[in-house]
């Protein structure tokens, strides 16, 4: 299929980008490198009267690894996560997330920002920006904002960006401890069936912290607060590990469709979990 007409605007500066959007409100849409948008538009799943092209706009390409924390611009691409040397040294989940979504060419062209602001609840970002507590920084006709990765969704396809505005970046505190990124897929290139997003600390050969967030196992991406505490304190043996399982399932709640039923998604997102935090905890 081909999408219902538009308007296509490219402009050069975020000034040109807001004055866009305060013309035609939710009539309007802004697209990073398109690989979400575009194909629901193909479906008539979306209808975008005016679509606002950011690849022109500058500030929003650029990886920023501080002493504290790292800033990622919302036109970085996934392949940019991947090659970035300084990234994987200071965040090594960044890549390894990266490297199973989709394939190469989307890879070249999907973006960090696209992914984490379209609410779509099977990107591997949103779930992996939640475990990292990132934070999503705003801009719109009102001026700048920042909201928490942990706060942003709000249901499938639903965030808490207003239509007004645009997603520039993202801030991540430096991560600390050992982590996975784990990921079931029916074949290469598909979402998830499940994943799990694990930073994990120890000390004294124990658990110290830990982050857990879920991917494609309800309407938006889990952030599991019960299940690391459910290791924290513990020295992440078989009776942790299947305490954390359980409080893990009692936050998602997936649904049936092409991937499974049920009871199915259930026993995929426990196995992939314990895989994670056994794989985490190993490099912690």
């Amino acid at each position: 299929m081909i999408p219902t007409a538009f308007e296509y605007y490219r402009p050069q500066d975020m000034a040109g980008v807001l004055a866009i959007l305060d013309e035609h409100g939710d009539d309007a849409r802004v697209m990073a490198g398109g690989h979400s948008l575009i194909p629901m538009m193909k479906l008539r799943m979306a209808e975008v009267p005016h679509l606002i092209d950011l690849q022109d706009v500058g500030g929003m390409s650029g990886i920023e690894v501080g002493r504290d924390s790292i800033r990622i611009g919302a036109l970085v691409t996934q392949a940019d996560v991947i090659d970035d040397a300084a990234l994987t040294t200071a965040a090594p989940i960044l890549r390894e997330a990266a490297l199973q979504i989709a394939d190469p060419q989307v890879r070249y062209m999907g973006t960090i920002g696209g992914n984490v602001a379209n609410g779509d609840p099977g990107n591997d970002m949103p779930g992996l920006m939640q475990c990292l507590d990132a934070v999503f920084h705003l801009v719109g006709i009102n001026g700048e904002r920042d909201v928490p990765a942990r706060e942003f969704y709000e249901a499938a396809y639903m965030t808490a960006r207003e239509d007004d505005e645009v997603l520039t970046g993202v801030t991540i505190p430096m991560p600390k401890g050992g982590h996975a990124y784990e990921k079931q897929k029916r074949k290469i290139g598909d979402y998830a069936t499940a994943a799990a997003a694990v930073q994990i600390t120890k000390g004294d050969g124990t658990c110290t912290a830990v982050s857990i967030a879920m991917t494609n196992l309800s309407d938006t991406p889990v952030y599991s607060e019960a299940a690391g505490a459910a290791l924290v304190g513990t020295t992440v043996d078989d009776a942790a590990l299947k305490a954390a399982m359980a409080a893990m399932l009692g936050d998602i709640d997936p649904s049936e469709d092409n991937r499974g039923p049920v009871a199915f998604k259930n026993h995929v997102a426990g196995v992939i979990l314990r895989r994670a935090i056994e794989r985490a905890w190993s490099r912690a």
